[in-house]
């Protein structure tokens, strides 16, 4: 497989955009909205209308507390949703911690593998990987969903988190994975607390200059619960997307490989936002 088509290309005035469908019953965004396939399908479908460039399909939810579904009861969700979404333009990444799923998942055209736990959960992944050369999404991770949050302890979030991605990444390139297929994460709310989350988000550039496409994934979680707020109580997930768009303003001045969200039309607002500043810095 050649290099070029290994990822796809980062348009210049924008980062690319990842749209979500999480085909799960128990998802902290959406609440199984989208659990049964033709929902999720339709679902996918529209995203890539509203100008998704990717469509990331997950049949495990990794909020905080998640009890894991079986290795065939994921691939029953997911495979029909990749099958339905292949035709339709859109990259195709496939968001799971399983070998199994994600060697299903680019059998029937999934062309990243969005592996939350960088490799780490299973020592197979970085193998089906390196043997399919598709798109390989490395993200920092510490631990299963049960019990991610006790492990948020840094000495220094960022220089911490770089040190293990760049070990996560060693391995992958170990196992045979090539550098043009790997993407990083540095896994907003995975082992983090809200005001780590927060000082990643200040220091984007260290991760940047690890000098491999990043990704951020900040869509709807928990730490942007306080914004926006004014009544006391923590916003919803689902009505996030202010504050969403609002991260994806900063990620997209950050010159970021992609952004993960939910919602798809606030994202390209918030990058048009930047592109128009800088066009106008040049008028």
């Amino acid at each position: 497989m050649a290099a070029a088509s290994m990822l796809p290309q980062r348009p210049a005035d924008r980062p690319l955009v990842m749209g979500v469908v999480n085909v799960t019953p128990d998802s902290f965004s959406d609440g199984g909205l989208f659990f049964d396939a033709t929902a999720a399908v339709a679902h996918g479908r529209e995203l890539v209308d509203q100008g998704a460039d990717i469509i990331d399909i997950g049949g495990e939810s990794t909020r905080p507390g998640a009890e894991r579904p079986t290795v065939q009861e994921e691939i029953r969700r997911v495979i029909p949703v990749v099958e339905g979404l292949v035709d339709t333009g859109a990259w195709i990444s496939v968001d799971t911690m399983r070998s199994e799923v994600a060697q299903a998942a680019v059998d029937v055209g999934a062309r990243i593998i969005n592996d939350v736990s960088g490799g780490l959960a299973d020592p197979q992944m970085t193998f089906v990987a390196a043997r399919t050369g598709v798109g390989f999404v490395v993200m920092h991770w510490r631990g299963h969903s049960h019990d991610m949050q006790t492990r948020a302890v840094y000495d220094d979030v960022t220089a911490d988190v770089c040190r293990e991605l760049a070990d996560q990444v060693g391995a992958a390139l170990d196992a045979g994975v090539r550098r043009e297929q790997i993407v990083i994460d540095p896994g907003l709310g995975f082992a983090k607390t809200g005001e780590q989350n927060w000082v990643l988000l200040q220091h984007l550039s260290a991760f940047q200059d690890m000098q491999l496409p990043v990704l951020v994934g900040a869509s709807r979680k928990s730490f942007l619960a306080r914004v926006g707020s004014r009544a006391g109580g923590p916003v919803p997930a689902e009505q996030r997307d202010f504050a969403t768009a609002a991260v994806s303003v900063v990620l997209a001045q950050a010159d970021v490989w992609a952004i993960r969200v939910h919602d798809v039309r606030s994202t390209f607002a918030a990058c048009d936002v930047v592109s128009h500043l800088r066009e106008a810095a040049h008028d």
